[in-house]
């Protein structure tokens, strides 16, 4: 395993992050941050201690992730497994985890309010990356800020990133936070891999001028990029309708970079996953992308990667179809 500086911070992780929405409790009506393809505890075991075993330090996780349930499950993992400072948790504030007006969003009410619920349910007395969702935009960015500020200083947080934005949105933040004094997020979760690489237009740009870590979610385009464009259909790709909305409308482009990625792997003689992360690796400001495991082979093939040097040729082909892309994975 490699370890990097988490952007400009002294904080080494892995550069590999076991992402786990995949684990906490399946559910037969889909809901934010919920699904049909979720692993419930004992299922999930395996994947974790394989995490450890590979090297892995940095595990990611998010309230909303079947409602608190996937925290659970990884603050009990992690409790009766490794040490709290070997390791280096991410959780995230946003989303809608109770049906009340208050029940969601980046007030100062709200993140007190989860971050306290979060602790609770990882098991540990600080998360060392807490990431805000998305944007809010029924509260002034100016009230974030001072709350996150408030519960770094307050030794319940360490660091604090941002997840899926407009770059103006970001650059705005990390502006007033200067302004301020106030704490400053040192990481960008962002959607970006081969199949989605408008984030190359503004937001790669900003995070590699500001130090910022880039921390890519779906980093294999929901599997899409771990198969032939023709192969079988799998329980999540059928569940998945989130997925769906992020590529159903741009499937005839991106099956031609998956042909080529294909080729590629194939000439290889390593997987397709491995191909497309090694792509990803390969990427300035790219410090660890966040990576689901639902079978032991995907972490495999992700570690795998980092032994993966592809050439410029190769990167050129693996990049020419691309098309532009409407904006994705915002909301």
């Amino acid at each position: 395993m490699e370890y990097v500086n988490l952007g400009k911070t002294g904080l080494k992780v892995s550069r590999i992050s076991l992402g786990c929405m995949s684990y906490g409790a399946p559910v037969d009506v889909p809901t934010p941050g919920s699904h049909a393809w979720t692993l419930n505890e004992e299922q999930s075991q395996p994947f974790l201690k394989q995490a450890l075993d590979l090297g892995i330090n940095f595990f990611d996780t998010a309230n909303v992730y079947s409602r608190g349930k996937s925290e659970e499950v990884l603050g009990r993992f992690l409790k009766g497994n490794v040490r709290r400072e070997a390791v280096v948790i991410a959780t995230k504030v946003h989303s809608p985890m109770r049906e009340e007006p208050n029940g969601k969003g980046l007030s100062r009410q709200a993140i007190l309010h989860e971050l306290d619920a979060s602790l609770q349910r990882l098991q540990t007395d600080y998360v060392d990356l807490y990431q805000i969702h998305r944007w809010d935009y029924e509260t002034p960015i100016e009230e974030t800020l001072e709350a996150l500020h408030d519960v770094v200083k307050a030794g319940k947080v360490r660091y604090i990133g941002a997840s899926s934005m407009f770059a103006w949105q970001f650059t705005k933040a990390l502006y007033l936070a200067d302004l301020h004094g106030w704490t400053r997020f040192v990481t960008m979760q962002n959607h970006y891999n081969l199949l989605y690489r408008e984030e190359e237009r503004e937001m790669m740009g900003v995070c590699a001028d500001q130090g910022i870590g880039v921390l890519p979610w779906s980093p294999l385009a929901r599997g899409r990029l771990a198969r032939p464009w023709k192969s079988e259909s799998t329980k999540r790709l059928e569940t998945d309708k989130f997925g769906s909305t992020m590529y159903g409308t741009t499937e005839k482009s991106d099956e031609a970079v998956v042909n080529e990625l294909e080729k590629i792997a194939s000439a290889r003689g390593i997987s397709m996953a491995t191909a497309g992360m090694a792509w990803l690796l390969a990427k300035p400001g790219v410090t660890a992308p966040i990576v689901g495991a639902t079978k032991l082979h995907h972490l495999d093939e992700a570690v795998a990667a980092l032994g993966v040097k592809l050439t410029g040729d190769e990167i050129a082909k693996l990049e020419a179809p691309y098309v532009p892309h409407p904006t994705l994975g915002f909301s």
